[in-house]
């Protein structure tokens, strides 16, 4: 048997029609007014609207939070690095002009 998966049911507006769907037939069936079941529809349709913006808006912040702290971790790893780097720099000017020479000969041949 399947695990229901409740976040994406709560947030889901086909459930919450149904729900609502169902609520009205049943105050329907056992005689309620039409206020009164236009009543319930609106308070059921109110509650689903606040429970899908708090579970949505849970899982932005969750969201937001894994990336926060995946980009902490970067930092980290970046930090407690030997310190060195690849590229090499010229130590001098002249070794810097000697190298756009270089480059300028093979780019006129």
């Amino acid at each position: 048997m399947k695990k229901i998966d409740w976040k994406s049911k709560l947030t889901s507006r086909k459930f919450w029609a149904a729900i609502v769907s169902a609520a009205a037939s049943i105050a329907v069936a056992f005689g309620a007014g039409d206020g009164t079941v236009a009543q319930i529809t609106a308070i059921i349709m109110a509650g689903a609207t606040v429970i899908a913006y708090i579970i949505g808006e849970g899982l932005v912040d969750a969201s937001r939070n894994k990336s926060t702290e995946a980009d902490t971790e970067g930092d980290a790893e970046q930090k407690e690095g030997d310190g060195k780097t690849t590229e090499t720099t010229p130590d001098t000017p002249s070794e810097t002009a000697d190298d756009n020479t270089a480059e300028n000969k093979q780019n006129s041949d």
